[in-house]
């Protein structure tokens, strides 16, 4: 357990294929600095991400897995009772496909599992891949795609649009966001387009009972956004018609009982507009008979509010059991039902609807008892359901916020309470901003924007409670705490109250007061704070707004004078860890650093010279506590130390491209801080990737992750102040994890 309690001043701190799943990159030759062991475990939070698919294996009880729209893959370990993270290992250039469009099993191989992942169809994005596994996610393979797939786009709730032939496991069928139907005879190694006209594809299936000798299933069911509507094809893929008498909706699940009777739930927005999550006004469940009759079954027609269907399945040990539930329907408001779940026994004729007979136990993650208020009692965005095929007690669900499970449906059909247990034990999804180790006092602080707001952990075993930012409902863009005095903390909201200042640590917050308004303008927001050293001043920079700045702890602000041009790229204002009242600002496009020495009110430049970038490009100013104006910068080409007035800067020739970096505890015997760089760095004549430690100012670097341990894309770093080797990482929509050297675990 690592636990923050003392306070230090600071003069004592640190501050801290076909492709394999990891970035094809230069490897350190023989005889080059080794990798340190260290152990990686994330901060205890629950969920607090969308679960767009839930896929148990239909022949081995128990093998479970879940797909999310930002946070990979998790298989359930029925053993521990909890989730294991699959894609932790892809590097920063593959941290796109941590977006999981669709998931797709291998009936015939329990060992076999595929991955459709891609971020986004804009041009600025990744291209796809199909990500292969033959061992249950321990390893994979990356087969890149010459296409898009849009894994955080609207639609990404439908599905699957992944799918192994049954009867023929070397061909898949795979559905894509704007690229049409392809298939695959060979294990994903290659496709093929199909004649299927739509572009946009919302869920795939094939019909088991259409198998022929030798040539797999014959009748494939797909579902279009772009032109609504359900097509089938009775030549395994050939060419396809739309069915007709069904709605011009959007098929978003479907699900086929034993004895052939196809259940199909549809959703429709504004035209044009892809649904699940987002957009949905209208929907609808079908029934298909193994006759090949069409039924419609919807328990509950949307009116007021609208709403649509999506998730849906049945159980394959109870004939005529189904469960469907409604999507779009969680913004009811707070204390109303939102979203509700429904129950038939005899195949849709009538309907049970469960939510006002569901429990809910939300004690284990104090932040799940707000969310649930917001979202209504069965949460929002319940994009898949899953009954255990070999326990007709047990069933999944997806929300937006992670995954609710209980054990005893059954109860529903004697009129009895369901209780739903929140199956996040191992399962982080939240997507991390700015994270803060302070010099005293709790742990951690972290900026979680969106549902979560923000926390601080007092404990990093345990999922914070008392640290919850309040209120719950703002999400967190920026952090900071002053150095001498770790209680002093702000933060900057999404919200009207622009930001907040809590002086005990977090418990506690009031907003902003005094800011100027600009007429016909909207109140400032978000952007970027910082705390100087003894607290009594703040520099923010609100989202494309010229800085201010606060004399009173955020009672009132005033304008900065000499801050630069706010359309120049994201300004970050820095607090000097040692000097009151002294402030810096990278002004990226003009190669410089300005320096406010009078509490923000003036800033001038300081340091000339430096490389000029374009306004889109990241670089990160850090200061360290003990000498004033003692800097770090990182550069997409380098890393620089500015160490002090009057002293030159320092490139360090082994950085090649830092990203993030963090300052933490000195190591024993050495006299500085402990440098942490997460980039390219050059070990051994060899340029590697990975997150880097260097105990001597940077002359010489040791890789402290590995292969398996790389968590896509970190949105911040910060090293613990007062434990030499700990730092944490904010690994975008896998939460915030913590590593410390092995040994010392």
């Amino acid at each position: 357990m690592f636990r923050r309690n003392v306070l230090c001043g600071a003069a004592g701190l640190g501050l801290a294929a076909v492709v394999p799943l990891r970035h094809a990159q230069a490897q350190a030759p023989a005889g080059a600095p080794s990798s340190e062991a260290y152990r990686w475990t994330n901060l205890p939070f629950g969920g607090g991400g969308f679960i767009g698919g839930i896929s148990f294996h239909p022949r081995e009880r128990g093998l479970l897995y879940a797909r999310s729209d930002i946070g990979g893959i998790y298989r359930h370990d029925p053993a521990a009772d909890r989730w294991v993270p699959l894609l932790d290992g892809l590097s920063f250039p593959d941290a796109e496909l941590m977006s999981v469009l669709s998931l797709a099993l291998d009936p015939a191989d329990p060992d076999r599992v595929y991955a459709a992942c891609g971020l986004s169809t804009g041009e600025w994005a990744r291209k796809g891949a199909l990500l292969v596994s033959t061992d249950r996610g321990r390893n994979w393979s990356i087969h890149n795609l010459d296409f898009r797939l849009g894994g955080l786009e609207n639609g990404r709730g439908t599905g699957e649009c992944l799918q192994v032939d049954p009867h023929l496991p070397n061909v898949l069928i795979l559905g894509t966001t704007r690229d049409g139907l392809l298939r695959s005879a060979d294990r994903g190694q290659s496709f093929k387009p199909l004649p299927f006209k739509p572009r946009q594809v919302s869920l795939v299936m094939f019909d088991p009972s259409s198998a022929a000798p030798d040539s797999g299933c014959r009748r494939l069911w797909v579902g279009s956004q772009d032109q609504p509507g359900l097509y089938v094809s009775e030549d395994g893929g050939q060419s396809f018609a739309k069915v007709p008498g069904l709605p011009d909706q959007i098929p978003q699940r479907a699900t086929m009982a034993r004895d052939r009777t196809l259940y199909v739930t549809f959703a429709l927005g504004k035209p044009g507009e892809p649904v699940n999550p987002g957009n949905a006004l209208n929907g609808s469940v079908w029934r298909r008979d193994r006759n090949g009759q069409w039924s419609d079954i919807t328990p509950v027609k949307p009116g007021t509010p609208p709403f649509g269907y999506s998730a849906i399945d049945v159980d394959p040990r109870l004939p005529g059991r189904v469960v469907v539930s409604t999507i779009e329907r969680w913004w009811a408001g707070e204390g109303k039902v939102g979203e509700e779940m429904y129950l038939s026994l005899d195949s849709g004729q009538s309907w049970q609807p469960l939510a006002d007979r569901s429990r809910h136990n939300d004690a284990p993650y104090p932040w799940l008892v707000h969310q649930r208020k917001l979202s209504g009692r069965m949460g929002f965005w319940i994009a898949d359901l899953k009954i255990d095929p070999f326990d007709s007690s047990r069933l999944l669900y997806g929300t937006g916020y992670g995954l609710w499970e209980t054990r005893n449906l059954v109860a529903a059909q004697k009129d009895e309470s369901v209780l739903w247990e929140f199956s996040a034990k191992g399962m982080e999804l939240t997507s991390p901003g700015e994270i803060r180790s302070p010099s005293g006092g709790v742990a951690l602080l972290a900026a979680l924007g969106g549902l979560a707001g923000g926390a601080a952990w007092e404990q990093v075993d345990a999922a914070p409670s008392a640290g919850l930012f309040m209120p719950r409902n703002e999400g967190t863009s920026s952090l900071d705490y002053a150095e001498a005095a770790p209680a002093i903390i702000a933060r900057t909201c999404e919200s009207d109250a622009g930001g907040r200042v809590s002086l005990d640590g977090g418990a506690q917050w009031r907003a902003f007061g005094g800011v100027p308004q600009t007429a016909g303008q909207p109140s400032p927001r978000g952007g970027r704070i910082a705390v100087s050293a003894g607290g009594g001043f703040m520099v923010w920079a609100p989202a494309g707004s010229a800085a201010l700045r606060s004399e009173d702890r955020g009672k009132t602000w005033q304008t900065c004078a000499g801050w630069p041009d706010p359309r120049d790229g994201e300004l970050v204002p820095v607090a000097d860890r040692t000097t009151e009242g002294v402030f810096y600002v990278h002004d990226v496009t003009r190669g410089r650093i300005l320096q406010s020495v009078d509490g923000g009110r003036q800033f001038a430049p300081a340091i000339l010279r430096l490389p000029v970038l374009n306004r889109w490009q990241t670089t990160q100013l850090v200061c360290a506590p003990g000498t004033l104006r003692d800097l770090w910068l990182a550069l997409p080409d380098g890393l620089v130390h500015l160490p002090g007035v009057d002293q030159p800067a320092r490139g360090i020739k082994n950085v090649i491209e830092a990203r993030r970096v963090a300052l933490g505890k000195a190591a024993p015997g050495a006299t500085y801080h402990t440098l942490y760089v997460w980039g390219i760095v050059k070990l051994g004549g060899a340029e590697v990737s990975g997150l880097f430690r260097s105990s001597d100012r940077g002359a010489s670097f040791t890789r402290i992750d590995d292969d398996t341990h790389r968590y896509g894309n970190l949105l911040s770093i910060s090293a613990d102040p007062l434990e030499y080797g700990v730092i944490y990482l904010a690994a975008r929509g896998r939460g915030i994890v913590a590593g410390r050297p092995a040994a010392g675990a």
